[in-house]
């Protein structure tokens, strides 16, 4: 795996719709794998010794920024800044839409869902796979920072699989909150049931 390099780290204060504030130290890089411009955020003090709480959080604009309740992502990302920020780690984001497969194919992906297939039908239907996301770049902005030895913030048994095989010590798998509504019931119990993330699928049924 090709060695990553940190560009730029700049300070920016966050604040989210619900009037929650964090300070950022917002890092950039060269040198990754797919050329894309993947950013780190350094929330909270980082104490010795102690693994550091992180989140690959892919990008999902549907969500994290205009609020669509069609998954889970925006509210796993508001949740992670402030856990991350109480224990000091890294949000890693990354521009991996649609579990890799990008904006248009993601929203043509929910036409289908409207039609009665899961994500990962939908995804499959339109000749991808069901989750295209790699976690190389990850591995290569943790590796710059330094940050070997992990505890990984997700429901998402590959991210540990794929981190482990890069060189990423996962010590504990730590899950986020289940944010289920009426609107992505459906696409968190498929998530639990097909892709085997850690989410009680009786949750999701209460959707």
């Amino acid at each position: 795996m090709p060695t990553a390099g940190i560009r730029i780290e700049v300070t920016v204060p966050l604040r989210f719709v619900d009037g929650y504030t964090t300070l950022a130290r917002l890092f950039t890089f060269t040198g990754l794998v797919d050329g894309r411009e993947h950013v780190a955020l350094r929330l909270g003090t980082i104490r010795s010794g102690q693994p550091p709480l992180v989140r690959p959080h892919s990008e999902c604009l549907t969500g994290d920024v205009f609020g669509s309740q069609r998954c889970d992502c925006g509210p796993q990302l508001r949740e992670s800044a402030e856990r991350i920020t109480a224990a000091g780690g890294y949000l890693l984001y990354l521009r991996q839409e649609g579990r890799g497969i990008g904006l248009y194919a993601k929203l043509e992906a929910y036409t289908l869902q409207d039609t009665g297939l899961d994500t990962y039908q939908a995804n499959l239907a339109l000749g991808h796979a069901e989750d295209e996301r790699d976690y190389t770049v990850a591995a290569q902005m943790l590796h710059a920072l330094d940050a070997g030895q992990i505890a990984l913030l997700s429901n998402n048994p590959d991210k540990a699989r794929q981190l482990d095989r890069l060189g990423i010590a996962v010590t504990e798998q730590v899950p986020t909150g289940v944010h289920v509504s009426v609107a992505n019931a459906g696409y968190l119990a498929a998530k639990a049931k097909l892709g085997g993330h850690m989410i009680p699928t009786t949750i999701c049924d209460r959707g």
